[in-house]
């Protein structure tokens, strides 16, 4: 068993502070980093507990308030119809180039903590999706994992709408997880079909996975939830995470500190 501990950070970047958690264990040593990207909703409690269940497989992990230029430090949408139209509006009121800056900051953050060992991934979901799938274009990122990544098909993040992201796929260089449901109305079968297309064009070392879910489908929260999808997405994300990034250098944590990962 690893134990979690959680903090609050405040990053640095070109429009103002940004608050991220830090999830990691609690046991001393050095860990890889992921930056997690949430739905527009922010860090609600389904995106927490996703974040402890990757720090307690041995990892670091970022998430940042992806709109921290527009709320309050600390706001959280809710799952309602209100929460929604909030966060769309948001989603395209925000430059583009101000969420690749985010992500630059984040990135910084997490390789330069004295726990990290600076092998960096990223994994997102929903609008988090698509800004991991951009964040994996940073060389320094060696795996990225989306979970039904939305806009990348019609070009729908930021301010205009236009978003570059089918252009800079070459830019990738790490290896991506994309995962899927097939009954998800915000990304159809046609669009689905144009990222594979254009990944595989790019030639991007990717592995690609559709199941019969609908959007949300790993939020623990709601209807939409499925706890088997999400099992087999969290074990995926994993078996690609693990490799790809290391062990990292534990070491055993002090008497009383708490649990070292085996």
């Amino acid at each position: 068993m690893t134990i979690i501990d959680n903090e609050i950070v405040q990053i640095p970047t070109p429009t103002g502070p940004m608050r991220a958690n830090i999830f990691r264990p609690t046991a001393d040593g050095r860990y890889p980093g992921i930056l997690l990207y949430s739905e527009i909703f922010q860090v609600t409690g389904p995106i927490r507990r996703t974040a402890a269940m990757l720090a307690g497989h041995g990892f670091v992990v970022a998430v940042p308030e992806i709109y921290h230029e527009f709320e309050p430090a600390g706001s959280v949408l809710a799952y309602d119809q209100a929460g929604a139209d909030r966060g769309n509006a948001l989603k395209i009121a925000k430059e583009v180039s101000s969420y690749d800056s985010d992500s630059r900051a984040a990135l910084d953050h997490l390789k330069g903590r004295p726990d990290c060992t600076g092998k960096l991934g990223v994994m997102g979901i929903c609008i988090g999706g698509h800004l991991a799938f951009r964040a994996a274009m940073n060389p320094d990122v060696l795996a990225g994992v989306c979970f039904y990544a939305t806009d990348i098909h019609k070009r729908g993040l930021g301010k205009g709408t236009h978003d570059n992201t089918l252009d800079r796929i070459k830019e990738i260089t790490g290896e991506m997880l994309m995962i899927w449901g097939r009954q998800d109305p915000h990304v159809p079968r046609e669009g689905r079909q144009l990222v594979y297309n254009a990944m595989a064009d790019a030639d991007a070392w990717f592995t690609w996975h559709e199941f019969n879910g609908q959007h949300a489908f790993l939020r623990d929260e709601g209807p939409r939830y499925d706890p088997e999808l999400a099992r087999i997405g969290y074990g995926l994300a994993l078996d690609l995470f693990h490799p790809r990034l290391g062990e990292g250098d534990v070491r055993k944590a002090a008497a009383g500190a708490g649990e070292s990962r085996h």
